[in-house]
């Protein structure tokens, strides 16, 4: 089974991490941080990766540090989970509408890590959530996950709905990704003999 379990403890997080790629999309995530929550269980969701997230971290100073380590975390269970990616499709992509929003993503497994992040925010927070976190998120799990990442807000207006948007878009993309073709027969997806 392509599962995988991280820990990472830092003088300013202490984080767990388990995943199930060839799950259902169930999730129990709790990193004290609220709105984050509500979109890693986007991200399971819509991903089918079964998720559980625990987190408790220096929320005290602010969230930064909670919501950037879980990042790195969830990237490093991704590279793990993932294993040789043979027979997987290792591309994805996925233009999601969310009301007056809709973002898009693409991204390539390839083991080189890369964020292309044109999404703007009309507000600095959501609540009390910094919008400016949603792009540390995703550069976290780009780098430690091995993951070329394009996110485009093509248009929108609610900070909600764009942040919203693009935890759902990347998450089809990185089910699209993730899933094994049946025809690869356990090949790997690159002409280079390695990923």
């Amino acid at each position: 089974m392509r599962i995988a379990k991280i820990t990472r403890d830092t003088a300013e997080t202490q984080i767990s991490v388990e995943i199930n790629l060839d799950g259902t999309g169930t999730y129990d995530n709790q990193t004290g941080v609220g709105f984050f929550d509500h979109m890693l269980d986007q991200l399971s969701r819509h991903s089918l990766i079964d998720m559980t997230v625990r987190a408790k971290g220096d929320t005290h100073i602010d969230d930064h540090h909670t919501v950037e380590d879980v990042g790195i975390a969830l990237g490093q269970a991704l590279t793990k989970a993932v294993g040789d990616k043979k027979g997987m499709n290792r591309y994805g992509h996925f233009a999601l509408a969310m009301d007056d929003t809709q973002v898009a993503t693409a991204l390539d497994l390839s083991a080189r890590p890369f964020l292309v992040w044109n999404v703007d925010f009309p507000t600095a927070k959501i609540g009390t959530f910094d919008t400016e976190l949603v792009r540390e998120f995703f550069q976290g799990l780009s780098t430690h996950g091995g993951i070329t990442l394009h996110i485009d807000r093509l248009h929108g207006f609610n900070s909600h709905h764009i942040a919203e948007a693009a935890f759902k878009s990347v998450a089809k993309a990185l089910r699209m990704a993730v899933e094994i073709d049946p025809r690869m027969a356990g090949q790997l997806p690159s002409t280079k003999g390695a990923l």
